[in-house]
C-alpha cells in the first residue's frame, strides 16, 4: 500500500508561527525527553494537539519488548492513539505528527521509519531538535516511498 500512504503528491502544509511556538514549549518542558502530538487540520484551522509519551512506562513494564526510554523514544498513550486515528475519518484528521529529539538532532531515525511504514498513516512528519539550551531547529518529513525525505526546515528558539 506504500502508493496510498505515500503523501508526497500533497503540498508542503504550511505552519503557523504560535503553532511552532507551542510544539517548541512542549519539546523544552519535556526536555530531556521526547515530547509528542499532532496538529489536526489545515492552516489556519489546525489545532496542536500534545500527547502524552508513555516510552518510560511501557519500558518499566516490559523492557524487552520495550527497549526504548523517553528520552530516546516516544510512544502515544493509548487513548491519545485512538482519537490520532479516528481523526482520519473527521473534518480534521491529522496532517504531522510531532516528536522531539533530545540533545541529538533533528534527523528521521532508522525506528522513526520504521514506525511510521508499519502505520501507513498519510501524515507529513515534524521533528524537533531540542538542545540544552535551545530549541535549534525543526525538520518536516515527508514519505517517499520506502523512506522519509525533509520537505521544510523551520528555525528554532532560544530558551
Amino acid at each position: 500500500m506504500s502508493g496510498d500512504a505515500s503523501s508526497g503528491d500533497r503540498e508542503v502544509p504550511r505552519i503557523r508561527p504560535e503553532h511552532l511556538r507551542a510544539i517548541y514549549a512542549q519539546a523544552r518542558e519535556e526536555f530531556p525527553r521526547e515530547c509528542c502530538g499532532y496538529l489536526a487540520g489545515d492552516g489556519d484551522a489546525a489545532e496542536v494537539v500534545r500527547c502524552t509519551n508513555v516510552a518510560d512506562k511501557l519500558h518499566a513494564l516490559d523492557p524487552e519488548l520495550y527497549p526504548r526510554t523517553a528520552e530516546n523514544g516516544y510512544s502515544i498513550h493509548g487513548r491519545e492513539l485512538i482519537t490520532l486515528m479516528e481523526s482520519f475519518d473527521s473534518p480534521r484528521p491529522a496532517r504531522i505528527i510531532y516528536h522531539s529529539h533530545p540533545r541529538v538532532g533533528a534527523y528521521f531515525s532508522e525506528e522513526d521509519t520504521r514506525s511510521a511504514l508499519a502505520t501507513e498513516w498519510p501524515v507529513d512528519y515534524l521533528v524537533i531538535d531540542a538542545q540544552e539550551d535551545e530549541i535549534k531547529e525543526a525538520i518536516l518529513f515527508r514519505r517517499q516511498g520506502d523512506r522519509y525525505e525533509q520537505i521544510a526546515r523551520f528555525d528554532g528558539a532560544p530558551s
